[in-house]
């Protein structure tokens, strides 16, 4: 028979992994500034840090608006989860015009209160507020070539599409070639594949996808894992292969596969990164990731915040 302190270690490991799993699963739930923040806790910012901010969209806008494109892929990063090695966590679409204001993004959040999915436009500051770290943050922009970009636009713009692509059940962890369920990269990567395709069945955009080579990299994870899927709701595991759960493996769309896929596809595409920290607002354009921590290197455009 186990010890009791046995048991107790076992007891406090599974309370760790579904700890684990709440905030792996919350960092793919989003929800507009001006509403409750999705299922995960809300997050205080001082009026010092929410001009810094408002400072960091205006840049943002600017890098978006110097483009000339009239829509871009973005993400950002949300809850930490550079433990995993994951810097991004939320991908959307940033579009020049159609919505309320310039660059504002169309993307899916997860509204809990209903238990299901919607699209959500949302102004940039919006966006950049939404992460959990108000005095660090990251933002990835993608800007296809300007006949992609036109047609993504389009795509996001047409309601009956955009909302054909919606799946009415949710996962943070969906697989990505199931249609049992959808998370928010999901839905912008399966948009991306429409904008080209034309269809609005999410069949044929994963049909497509697959055939062009979109191939998200699997996170190697604890089987504890597998145990939050009885505690999350939103948080599911029989749409994926048995045997990448028995390797544990979970392959799920994630920005940094969706960026992945649009370079490999549109080698011109241009990847414009940046940060805002302690040493200001850092801007790269293509080369390696910006540094953790947002410290400028060589080269680095650097804003100052002060």
């Amino acid at each position: 028979m186990a010890s009791r302190a046995g048991r107790a270690r076992r007891h406090a490991l599974i309370r760790g992994i579904a700890a684990l799993a709440l905030a792996l699963a919350a960092a793919s739930v989003e929800a507009g500034s001006l509403l409750p923040r999705g299922c995960d806790r809300p997050v205080d910012v001082t009026a010092a840090q929410q001009d810094r901010l408002l400072r960091f969209a205006a840049v943002v806008r600017e890098a978006l608006a110097a483009s000339g494109n009239s829509a871009a892929l973005i993400a950002r990063s949300g809850t930490d989860l550079s433990r995993f090695g994951i810097r991004y966590s939320h991908a959307a679409v940033a579009l020049g015009e159609g919505l309320d204001t310039p660059w504002a993004v169309r993307q899916l959040y997860y509204a809990c209160a209903e238990d299901r999915p919607r699209l959500f436009d949302q102004g940039l500051a919006g966006f950049v507020l939404g992460s959990d770290d108000a005095d660090l943050g990251f933002v990835s922009l993608l800007l296809l070539p300007p006949e992609a970009a036109s047609a993504l636009a389009r795509a996001a713009l047409d309601r009956q599409l955009a909302l054909g692509l919606l799946n009415a059940r949710y996962s943070a962890n969906a697989y990505p070639f199931s249609t049992s369920y959808q998370n928010c990269n999901q839905w912008v990567v399966e948009l991306l594949a429409a904008s080209v395709t034309g269809s609005a069945a999410r069949s044929d955009a994963q049909a497509w996808l697959r055939t062009e080579g979109y191939a998200p990299e699997p996170v190697r994870v604890s089987p504890w894992l597998m145990l939050a899927g009885r505690f999350v709701p939103w948080l599911h595991f029989h749409d994926h292969p048995l045997e990448q759960l028995d390797a544990g493996l979970v392959q799920t769309s994630l920005p940094a596969s969706l960026e992945a896929f649009a370079l490999q596809r549109w080698p011109k595409a241009r990847r414009i990164e940046l940060c805002h920290g302690r040493l200001g607002i850092v801007q790269r354009e293509g080369g390696a990731p910006l540094a953790a921590g947002c410290v400028p290197q060589p080269g680095d455009r650097v804003t100052s915040l002060r």
